[in-house]
């Protein structure tokens, strides 16, 4: 059992090592921190807390640094998050405003994300079970060339450029988009696609306006099965390279993680929040997932009524406090910014 002096010495240790990337010893803690003990009386602490495992020697005759299990009492144990300041509140409110549509502002937000905490950046797309078809467009080009575009109510916005096989008239246009919009406008994301591939799986009538509504209705269906995939925005990769000296070993299972992203969408959807919507997965705790080596560390944002998660990922020797309060912050703005949107439509 670790008593509260030797909490407080765990948060130092964490603290100075996070800042100085070098192992902490207890003179040093005595002269930065106001303990109002000796450094045989730390000493005796970091004593205890090794024995805890919580911190341990990189070599013979160190400071000591923080394990993950310490990192983890010590993120168990944040008695509050640090304030973002001014500027950084500043910086997220203009990053994130007059988002064009939804894709534009989770890229956004993970550029605003990035920028304020100098790890990986990743932003999870709200589910869209529950979406429904609120617009499709069909504009004719000219010619054989048409753009198709398709909304949900929950913001989402796909356009394509497609090409006929026949050249049509602005009749036969009209007479398309209508079709189209009268198979999956209104209806929910699933019923939508199910009603284009039972169009698909019928006779076709013949003529070129039917064949122009099977091929328009296939490219909606192929758009809404995107909109139905989980999937990340991210920003930030480049960072890893630049702090490979942070982790222990290759960061080569992070930078394939980042790749495939279902490593990433499993880890993300199975860490458990606290009452704040924020969670932390810390080193070791990620090892099922192949990323021993990183921590990530999520806050939970809400979208029309579906829920999702925005975050870091980065080395275990991470700002906690900081990287909390900027993703607390963060998804605070989306949350708010989509309810908006939802509210004006």
């Amino acid at each position: 059992m670790v008593s509260e002096r030797g909490l407080q010495v765990l948060r130092a240790i964490v603290q100075d090592y996070v800042d100085t990337h070098e192992p902490v010893g207890s003179k040093a803690i005595v002269e930065r921190h106001q303990f109002g003990v000796s450094a045989a009386t730390i000493r005796n602490d970091m004593a205890l807390l090794e024995d805890e495992e919580l911190i341990a020697a990189p070599h013979t005759s160190s400071g000591r640094v923080p394990t993950d299990k310490g990192y983890r009492v010590f993120v168990d144990h944040l008695a509050e998050l640090r304030p973002l300041s001014t500027a950084q509140r500043s910086a997220i409110s203009s990053f994130l405003a007059d988002p064009v549509d939804l894709d534009d502002l989770l890229v956004r937000t993970v550029r605003a994300l990035t920028r304020l905490t100098g790890q990986v950046a990743i932003v999870q797309y709200p589910s869209f079970a529950r979406a429904s078809v609120s617009h499709v467009e069909f504009v004719h080009l000219g010619g054989t060339r048409v753009v198709v575009i398709v909304v949900t109510d929950t913001g989402r916005v796909s356009q394509r450029v497609a090409f006929l096989q026949a050249e049509l008239t602005e009749q036969d246009a009209a007479a398309i988009k209508h079709a189209v919009a009268r198979l999956v406008t209104g209806k929910p994301v699933a019923e939508a696609a199910s009603a284009i591939a039972q169009l698909a799986a019928s006779e076709p009538s013949g003529g070129p306006v039917d064949e122009a509504v099977r091929t328009v209705a296939r490219i909606v269906g192929e758009e809404l099965d995107e909109f139905r995939q989980d999937r990340l925005v991210m920003a930030g990769s480049a960072t890893l390279a630049r702090r490979e000296g942070d982790f222990r070993g290759s960061i080569y299972p992070l930078l394939e993680a980042i790749e495939e992203q279902v490593t990433l969408l499993r880890l993300m959807g199975e860490m458990v929040a606290d009452d704040q919507g924020l969670a932390a997965s810390i080193g070791r705790e990620n090892e099922p997932f192949g990323l021993a080596e990183a921590s990530v560390v999520t806050g939970d944002y809400d979208a029309t009524g579906s829920r999702a998660r925005v975050g870091v990922l980065g080395p275990t020797r991470m700002d906690y406090p900081t990287n909390l309060a900027a993703v607390r912050a963060v998804a605070h703005y989306l949350s708010r910014l989509l309810d908006e949107d939802d509210q004006s439509r």
